[in-house]
C-alpha cells in the first residue's frame, strides 16, 4: 500500500503502524487480541477488573506512554462486575468481547480496503480518513465495519492522545466515560455506557454493512468564485426571498422522523461535547444512540463560527427515554430507514454550535449574524455545489444580457440578493420576479404533496437554548432564517440552471429542504409559536423583512427598552 497523503495526516492519530507500507498491528498487541478472541477460557479475561488489566497490556505493547484518567481502572470494573448483570456479564465476555477483538484484528486490513476504494467513491473527491482541517471543505466516507472498529479501539482506549490538544480535536477514548462512573456515579452516565454497550452486542452478532459520511461545510470568508461566500448584515437585510413553510411539533423529537430529513444537532464546538464524558443533553443522548457519530471525533476538529459538519447515514441502535439526569436506556431500536445508492441510511445530521452563555450579547449585531450564518451554514448541502458553479458559469445561460443581469443581481459570488425582477432566461415567466416564482412553486408543492412527512426539510428545536442559555424565541427565528435563505435560493439556482418552463416541478425540488419541522420540547416560552409564524406567513414577509424587525428588537433589548421576548413584542394583542 502506497503511503497517501490522507493516511500520513491521520497516522499519528491511529493505534496501528506502517511498515513497508503495510498497515498493522505490533506483534503483541496481535497475541492479546488473538487471546481475547478466543474467549476467557483462553484469555482469563472475564470481569471489568481483568479487562483493564488488559487494556493496560495493549496500551503498553502501542508504547502508549499517556496516563488514562484516574478511576478508570474501578469505572471498567464497577460496570461490568456490578452494575451489569451477571447473565449480561457471562454473554459479554465470552461472545461479545472475542467478537470485538476478531474485529480489532481485521482493523489494519479494514484501513487497507478503505484506502483502495476512496478514490472510486466520488469521481475522484477525496473520500479517505484523514484529519479534515480547519477551513477546510471535506468528506470521509467510512464502511460501517471500519466504524466499529475504531469505535472498538475507543473502548480499548488504544488511540494516542498526543498531539489532540495541539489539533484541536476531541477526546475520543472512553477512560474518562467509565471513570466518571466511579468518581460521581450517576443513573444517566450508567445508562449512556449501556447505550454503547448494547451498540456493540448489535455488531458483534450482526455486522451492519453500510457506509457513513462526515462532511467539514464551510461559507468562504473571502469572495471566491464558485463558493458560497460569510454573508453580512446587509445580505440578510436586503434578502426579498420569502420565508419558507414553518411548522411546530410541541411533543416531538428530532430523532423520531420516519421520513429523509436535516436533523439537527446542538452541537459543542468539539463535535461530541460531552458523549464521551458526563454531558447527557441533547449532542450527547445523540451520539449515544446512534454511537457511529462518535467515529467522528477522532478526525473532526472544532468549528469554527463558519463551519458545520453534517453526518449521512449512522444507525440509530436505542431506545431511550428522559433527559439530563433522567436519561435511561430502554432497550433496541431497529432503524428501518431506507438506504441510499452508497450504502447510507438516510439520516442526515448536522451539527451547528450555538454562542456558549451569551446572555445580553446575543442581541448584539455581530452575535445575530453569527448564529443566522451558523445555522446557514449547516443547512447549506454542500454536495449540490455544482449547482452554484453551473450558476455562475454565464456560458451556460447562452451568455445573453439575461446572464448578465442574473450576474449583476448576484452580487457576492453564491450569495444572490433577488430583490426585483429580473429579465427572465427563457422559459420563464416574462416580467415574474424571482420571488414570485419561488412562492408559486412553494404553495404548487404543497398543493402537489400525498403525505405533510414527504416535504420535512429541517427538523430542528431549541438550538443553544438549554445548557448554552439562549434565547428560544431569537434562536427559533434565526434558524427560520437561514432555512428559508437557502432553501429557496437553492431553487432560483435550479430554475435558471434547468431554464425550464414551469418553476414547481415537484420531483427536483424535493432534492432540497422545503421547511422547518420545528421541535418545541415543551418550552413555555413558545407556547404561541403556531400564532406567531402563521401570523407572519400570512402578511407574506420576506427574510429581509424579519431580519430587520428582529434586528430591531434586538437594539431595543440591548438599550433595554423592552424585556418582554420577541414574540410578544412583534405581536403585543
Amino acid at each position: 500500500m502506497e503511503k497517501r497523503e490522507e493516511l500520513i495526516s491521520i497516522l499519528p492519530f491511529l493505534p496501528v503502524v506502517l511498515q513497508s507500507s503495510s498497515l498493522l498491528w505490533p506483534s503483541q498487541v496481535v497475541e492479546g487480541l488473538k487471546a481475547l478472541s478466543r474467549g476467557p477460557e483462553h484469555s482469563e479475561v472475564d470481569s471489568g477488573e481483568v479487562l483493564f488489566l488488559a487494556i493496560s497490556d495493549l496500551r503498553d505493547s502501542l508504547c502508549l506512554s499517556e496516563s488514562l484518567a484516574v478511576s478508570a481502572a474501578e469505572g471498567y470494573a464497577l460496570f461490568f462486575d456490578e452494575l451489569m448483570s451477571r447473565v449480561e456479564s457471562r454473554k459479554w465476555f465470552s461472545e461479545v468481547l472475542p467478537s470485538l477483538a476478531a474485529l480489532l484484528l481485521r482493523l489494519p486490513s479494514l484501513l487497507d480496503i478503505h484506502y483502495q476504494n476512496a478514490d472510486n467513491l466520488l469521481g475522484g473527491v477525496k473520500t479517505g480518513l484523514r484529519i479534515i482541517g480547519p477551513q477546510e471543505a471535506g468528506i470521509v466516507f467510512l464502511s460501517q465495519e471500519l466504524i466499529g472498529a475504531l469505535i472498538t479501539c475507543s473502548f480499548f482506549c488504544l488511540f494516542p492522545i498526543t498531539n489532540r490538544d495541539a489539533e484541536d480535536l476531541p477526546d475520543i477514548n472512553f477512560n474518562h466515560l467509565f471513570a466518571s462512573i466511579y468518581t460521581n456515579y450517576s443513573e444517566s452516565q450508567e445508562h449512556k455506557i449501556k447505550c454503547i454497550i448494547h451498540y456493540f452486542e448489535r455488531i458483534s452478532s450482526c455486522m451492519p454493512t453500510g457506509c457513513v459520511s462526515f462532511e467539514r461545510k464551510l461559507l468562504s470568508g473571502k469572495h471566491v468564485p464558485f463558493s458560497v461566500s460569510y454573508p453580512d448584515t446587509e445580505f440578510w437585510s436586503k434578502s426579498a426571498i420569502p420565508l419558507c413553510h414553518f411548522e411546530v411539533s410541541h411533543s416531538g423529537l428530532i430523532e423520531d422522523q420516519l421520513c429523509e430529513s436535516l436533523e439537527v444537532d446542538f452541537a459543542n464546538k468539539y463535535i461530541g461535547g460531552g458523549a464521551l464524558r458526563r454531558g447527557c443533553v441533547q449532542e450527547e443522548i445523540r451520539f449515544v444512540i446512534n454511537p457511529e457519530l462518535i467515529a467522528g471525533m477522532l478526525f473532526l476538529p472544532c468549528m469554527a463560527d463558519n463551519e458545520a459538519i453534517e453526518i449521512f447515514g449512522a444507525e440509530r441502535f436505542s431506545n431511550y427515554t428522559g433527559y439530563a439526569s433522567s436519561f435511561h436506556f430502554v432497550g433496541d431500536y431497529v432503524d428501518e430507514k431506507p438506504v441510499d445508492f452508497m450504502g447510507r441510511q438516510k439520516t442526515r445530521i448536522v451539527a451547528i454550535d450555538a454562542l456558549c452563555s451569551p446572555g445580553m450579547r446575543q442581541y448584539r449585531p455581530e452575535c445575530l449574524l453569527r448564529e443566522t450564518n451558523k445555522a446557514f451554514c449547516g443547512f447549506f448541502d454542500q454536495s449540490k455545489q455544482h449547482l452554484y458553479q453551473e450558476t455562475f458559469q454565464v456560458e451556460a445561460f447562452c451568455g445573453d444580457k439575461n446572464a448578465q443581469e442574473f450576474e449583476s443581481h448576484s452580487g457576492k459570488a453564491g450569495s444572490v440578493q433577488m430583490d426585483r425582477p429580473l429579465s427572465s432566461p427563457e422559459g420563464l415567466n416574462d416580467g415574474a420576479s424571482i420571488a414570485e416564482l419561488i412562492n408559486k412553486s412553494h404553495i404548487e408543492l404543497s398543493r402537489q404533496s400525498k403525505d405533510p412527512q414527504d416535504d420535512i426539510g429541517i427538523v430542528t428545536g431549541n438550538w443553544g437554548c438549554g445548557a448554552f442559555g439562549g434565547d428560544p424565541e431569537l434562536k427559533s427565528i434565526i434558524q427560520w432564517l437561514a432555512a428559508s435563505q437557502f432553501v429557496m435560493q437553492s431553487l432560483v439556482y435550479t430554475c435558471l440552471r434547468r431554464r425550464i418552463k414551469t418553476p414547481f416541478e415537484a420531483h427536483w425540488f424535493k432534492a432540497f429542504r422545503p421547511f422547518i419541522l420545528y421541535c418545541t420540547f415543551g418550552e413555555e416560552t413558545l407556547r404561541n409559536m403556531e400564532q406567531v409564524t402563521q401570523w407572519i406567513l400570512l402578511h407574506e414577509w420576506t427574510i429581509g423583512d424579519l431580519w430587520n424587525m428582529l434586528s430591531e428588537y434586538s437594539s431595543q433589548r440591548l438599550k433595554r427598552k423592552t424585556n418582554t421576548g420577541f414574540f410578544t413584542w412583534l405581536l403585543p394583542s
